[in-house]
């Protein structure tokens, strides 16, 4: 980590500096790898830490050890009955067959270029943009992993950068090619960098953590791009309609 935060300093100085004197050094943080971390990553979209926790140990206690055969033993109505959305039962059987038949091979993601990891892991049904890059940054800890759909990491960006609105997936995107290959390091500077900020800020923080479910993680996505479950991913949700009051008719009949 600390040969890549100095690669960094040497591509960008100015910004990484300004980062690092805000955030600190990245944090280095990982989950557990393989089927049972992507497995989380997807059982805790949208639901709290405590939710996520209670599910996901349900899953681990139900199928020990959690992996692609048990799961693909047990039924859909056994997986569902530990709390899975039919969706999200969905993408971790996709991923539990993918894994079976050998088409998917998760620990060696890690050793792909983060373009080819990402095109892999997205090749599965349910498993879209942003759940593959947080497996690759979080899960195996790949430095080039960078999922730009999250919503906190545009909001740093925006801060970092004093760009006058949050940059979109694809603004960011253009932004990050300048920390290649290490624009996973990046992303976890501008985590460190936002939360930092934030907290002087007096501004209380927008629930990454509680939202993905990562230990101590800063991502927190509401813009995502993914297909079946990950339409259950955090902040994918369509706002809620705002109740309209009922006008009565002799009123409407006064505006006219």
């Amino acid at each position: 980590m600390a040969e890549a935060a100095a690669a960094l300093l040497a591509l960008d100085p100015e910004t990484i500096r300004h980062l690092v004197e805000i955030g600190g050094p990245p944090p280095l943080r990982l989950r557990e790898p393989g089927f049972a971390g992507l497995a989380a990553i997807i059982v805790s979209q949208q639901v709290s830490v405590a939710s996520a926790s209670a599910i996901f140990g349900r899953l681990v206690a139900a199928f020990a050890p959690l992996s692609a055969a048990t799961v693909l033993a047990a039924g859909e109505a056994a997986l569902m009955g530990c709390g899975l959305s039919t969706a999200k039962m969905r993408a971790i059987r996709a991923v539990a067959q993918a894994v079976g038949e050998q088409s998917l091979d998760l620990a060696a993601l890690a050793l792909l270029p983060a373009a080819d990891a990402h095109r892999a892991l997205v090749a599965v049904k349910g498993i879209g943009p942003w759940t593959a890059d947080i497996f690759l940054l979080f899960c195996l800890g790949h430095p080039d992993a960078f999922p730009a759909g999250d919503v906190a990491l545009q909001e740093a960006a925006r801060l970092a950068l004093s760009l006058e609105k949050r940059p979109d997936v694809r603004r960011l995107e253009r932004i990050a090619e300048r920390w290649r290959p290490y624009r996973g390091v990046a992303a976890r500077m501008l985590w460190a960098y936002y939360r930092a900020a934030k907290s002087r800020a007096g501004v209380v923080d927008l629930g990454a953590s509680a939202k993905v479910g990562v230990d101590e993680a800063e991502p927190q996505t509401k813009r995502d791009h993914d297909r079946e479950t990950d339409r259950t991913a955090p902040g994918s949700q369509k706002r809620p309609r705002q109740a309209t009051r009922r006008v009565p008719a002799r009123l409407r009949r006064g505006r006219q």
